[in-house]
């Protein structure tokens, strides 16, 4: 149907690879801000509570407070950073896999209760210090919250959303006062001093402090459990493929990244025209919505030929983490993560099995695996 597609609402669909990529990184393309929604003719799905408070967030802001914030947390995840993470995380998955290896002693597991979900909140939780004790609320609370992100949102959903969010509010605001209390050796100590330094008014820098640590924290458990799962589910799909990576472990970042392009976690992300203009020979007037298409970019076989097959040797390219301004801030480690399990999965799991399909919950946006059963 072209690049460039009408969607059913006052938007477009952009599903070919170059196409999306020049928005991701094009500067006359904006997130949906607070500016733009006040434009809009029908505000009631903007004026959503969990919208708004989504809509403060670094991924909903645009230049020049989305540059200030983006500043303020450095390269968060650089190659320091992710050597002084690695042993910590493979901590986790050792683990965690001890605790799967427990549950397959009686029969099957499901994966994703077990592992994909726990490995990132285990990891950014200890990052940020978050006590253990509040990581299964916080998981809870997040699933719960995503329903506002998703493209065309039901009012029950969106209610379910507004709790959740009034509950990330009130954890991740005491979390910050805590952490004024009894400084630690932890990130969020780290970026107080930052933000004290910065900004005299402490409220707000309170409220900018609450809403890089909830979006950082929830930005990293949903969309890399989902690829967690689904690495596991792909590569055990067809015969002989978990064998020949365990034979050829110089593949395993190969594997994770055909993961991300195959199935990516994110399937839709919306940008906003900032000026009347044209992409791919289609005429776009000023504040159009255009949602980018993550899975059709990645599966354009004008840029991965067979994009439909999932072939490990590929060497494929995908726009899973996005680009431009708001390319994704924990991309190095949710590799990071991922290249971990496999690594230790395949060794200590040689005759890990599927017992059941992946169980998905009903989204179009964000991606949820739900259940995922495996046995020895």
């Amino acid at each position: 149907m072209g690049d460039v597609v009408r969607a059913p609402w006052d938007a477009y669909f952009v599903t070919g690879y170059d196409t999306c990529s020049e928005v991701l990184r094009g500067r006359n393309w904006l997130a949906p801000d607070f500016a733009w929604q006040e434009r809009q003719a029908d505000t009631e799905r903007w004026e959503a509570v969990a919208t708004q408070e989504m809509t403060k967030t670094l991924s909903r802001l645009n230049a020049p407070e989305h540059t200030c914030q983006r500043r303020s947390l450095g390269n968060l995840f650089d190659r320091s950073t992710i050597e002084r993470l690695t042993p910590q995380v493979e901590e986790h998955v050792t683990r965690l896999l001890d605790e799967l290896a427990d549950k397959m002693r009686w029969g099957e597991a499901d994966f994703v209760s077990t592992v994909s979900e726990q490995l990132p909140i285990s990891t950014i939780g200890s990052w940020l210090g978050i006590p253990p004790g509040d990581y299964a609320h916080i998981l809870e609370i997040t699933h719960n919250q995503v329903h506002a992100q998703e493209l065309l949102p039901t009012k029950s959903q969106l209610a379910v959303s507004a709790e959740a969010t009034e509950q990330l509010r009130s954890y991740f605001t005491e979390l910050v006062k805590q952490r004024r209390a009894g400084p630690g050796n932890d990130v969020l100590t780290g970026w107080i001093h930052t933000w004290d330094a910065r900004e005299p008014d402490r409220d707000a820098a309170d409220e900018i402090l609450y809403r890089l640590t909830m979006f950082v924290t929830i930005a990293s458990l949903e969309t890399t459990a989902t690829l967690l799962s689904a690495m596991v589910d792909l590569l055990l799909k067809e015969p002989g493929r978990w064998d020949w990576l365990r034979e050829n472990p110089g593949y395993i970042d190969a594997a994770v990244d055909e993961v991300l392009r195959y199935d990516p976690p994110i399937h839709i992300n919306t940008r906003i025209a900032a000026d009347d203009t044209v992409l791919a020979g289609v005429p776009i007037a000023k504040d159009s919505m255009v949602h980018v298409m993550y899975g059709a970019a990645n599966h354009d076989p004008r840029r991965n030929d067979d994009p439909d097959t999932f072939d490990v040797g590929r060497g494929g390219t995908h726009l899973t983490f996005g680009g431009g301004v708001h390319y994704c801030l924990g991309a190095a480690l949710a590799r990071l993560e991922a290249r971990t399990l496999l690594t230790q999965l395949l060794k200590r799991f040689p005759t890990l099995r599927t017992v059941s399909p992946a169980g998905y919950a009903s989204r179009l946006v964000f991606r949820r695996i739900t259940s995922l059963g495996v046995t020895v």
